[in-house]
């Protein structure tokens, strides 16, 4: 389906944001080079273009195209070679990423949306574009034989099974490739790559592309059977030694210390309940009197406790990051955030003991906490928001901040989910401020449904306050709760 110009005007836009550029190695495709960059410029602005000791006229057809980066190697080192190159200037031109795609047609440029999507959705993964309508596609034996070949083996030493790990169409999170250095140069370098990624523990997702293969006579193979093939079978012995000796027992390792720090954070989270928030709230109730002074202790024990497991290691191998952006809380706001994991709650309320949060019902009802929670004068929203107003005033009075999750539940995907109006009804009728938290990387770290705390980084940004007297004008609260899910897909960009 074609695509308008909007949407690919777009699309180049994000790219760039999202620091992504395209490879493209060539070696003596003269024939085809010229319009693969030009349409590859219609998609992307940034393409950098490997000229791997081209001796067909490649180098003088490529002077003609402008606007592209051209990197000259005067001898062909091949395909790993060439991609190593083209890294290297795409990481010194300060790119993030880089699709990769070949020079010889057989690759759709107008794919490039493809990757970006998956990007998008998988900003850590190396992205393989599955050539789909393979089946009808007159190809030699060698060449089937080769792609099955190398399937069987790839699975075999990661553990993963790919459809097709002989595509040349693919996205590379140039950071995660810095480390790693290759055993070979030419074109099964590119399995290689995937093969130790994966070892490192890059994910590896696949998305169907488009392909094109044209008649025998017409296409341009550097392949070379005998010589390729017995280095194809020296590098997939070497690997399954590795994969034995050491990615194996690496992947066993990281299991049992992935594991080992959930059950850490499980007995931390324990300890903090029945040793400390627990019997704090008990003894608050025999010898504190004034409802409003407990609440204020219980908030502020709160604050103290989720400050020490946020910022002190209290979630080992995750690290926290929070941006306020010159945020305060002297004056009370609307708090609204993204809700994408069971950390969220905690990672709010380690910013200020001057705030109270809105709950789901199993939260208020825990057995856990919702004792804690009840005390500290936190309100369940099926209270209805109504009811809650008079005594939500009554805190706005006091000094709080009222924290709200627009969305009522965890996302599964990280991506942004429909916004209720409860929160924006209770802002405008306060005629509150309303401040943003923008939450990264929490869905990543525990998703939701997850059983296990994985290694990462969750990143908090506290955006500029949007006054009363501006977010008014939006219109209605439904109007204004869409305004604002508008305002988080942008900044999630999921």
């Amino acid at each position: 389906m074609q695509r308008d110009l909007t949407d690919i005007e777009q699309q180049r836009r994000m790219l760039h944001e999202r620091g992504i550029c395209v490879v493209i190695p060539t070696y003596n495709n003269a024939g085809t080079i010229v319009d693969v960059v030009r349409r590859t410029k219609e998609q992307c602005d940034d393409v950098i273009v490997v000229c791997d000791g081209c001796t067909d006229g490649t180098i003088e057809l490529l002077q003609e195209v402008t606007d592209i980066t051209i990197v000259f190697c005067p001898d062909n080192g091949g395909k790993g070679v060439a991609l190593k190159k083209g890294f290297q200037k795409a990481i010194k031109e300060g790119f993030s990423y880089a699709i990769t795609l070949d020079a010889d047609g057989q690759h759709f440029p107008e794919d490039i949306h493809v990757f970006l999507e998956a990007n998008i959705e998988h900003p850590d993964a190396i992205i393989v574009g599955q050539r789909k309508g393979m089946d009808g596609v007159e190809r030699t034996s060698g060449s089937d034989f080769a792609n099955a070949f190398s399937n069987f083996w790839f699975c075999v030493q990661t553990g993963h099974h790919l459809a097709d790990t002989q595509t040349g169409y693919r996205l590379y999170p140039l950071k995660k490739l810095s480390s790693l250095s290759l055993l070979t140069s030419r074109y099964e370098a590119e399995l290689e790559l995937m093969v130790f990624s994966s070892w490192q523990g890059v994910e590896i997702v696949s998305r169907e592309v488009n392909v094109f293969y044209p008649p025998k006579e017409e296409r341009v193979s550097h392949f070379r059977p005998i010589k390729d093939f017995s280095r194809i079978f020296v590098l997939n012995t070497c690997l399954s030694i590795l994969a034995i000796v050491y990615a194996y027992p690496l992947k066993l390792f990281r299991l049992l210390m992935t594991i080992v720090r959930t059950l850490y954070s499980l007995l931390l989270y324990l300890i903090a309940c029945f040793c400390i928030l627990l019997p704090y709230t008990a003894l608050l109730n025999l010898l504190c009197h004034d409802k409003n002074k407990k609440a204020e202790r219980l908030r502020s024990l709160l604050y103290h406790l989720t400050q020490f497991v946020v910022f002190q290691h209290g979630i080992p191998g995750v690290k926290c990051i929070v941006e306020r952006g010159g945020e305060t809380f002297t004056k009370p706001a609307v708090i609204i955030c993204n809700h994408q994991s069971h950390l969220d709650l905690m990672l709010m309320l380690s910013q200020t003991p001057k705030m109270i949060v809105l709950t789901n019902d199993w939260v208020w009802n825990s057995p856990f906490f919702g004792k804690v929670l009840q005390n500290a004068e936190y309100y369940p929203v099926s209270m209805g928001i109504d009811s809650m107003l008079p005594k939500l005033k009554d805190l706005v009075e006091r000094g709080y901040s009222i924290a709200v999750y627009p969305e009522g539940t965890r996302s599964k995907d990280c991506r942004i989910g429909r916004f209720h109006k409860g929160a924006f009804h209770i802002a405008s009728t306060l005629k509150l401020d309303i401040l943003p938290f923008v939450e990264y990387g929490a869905g990543k770290v525990l998703p939701k449904g997850g059983k296990y705390l994985r290694r990462g980084c969750i990143r908090l940004q506290i955006n500029k306050r949007i006054p009363y007297e501006e977010y008014s004008q939006y219109g209605t609260s439904q109007e204004i709760a869409s305004r604002f899910r508008k305002y988080y897909k942008g900044e999630i960009r999921v």
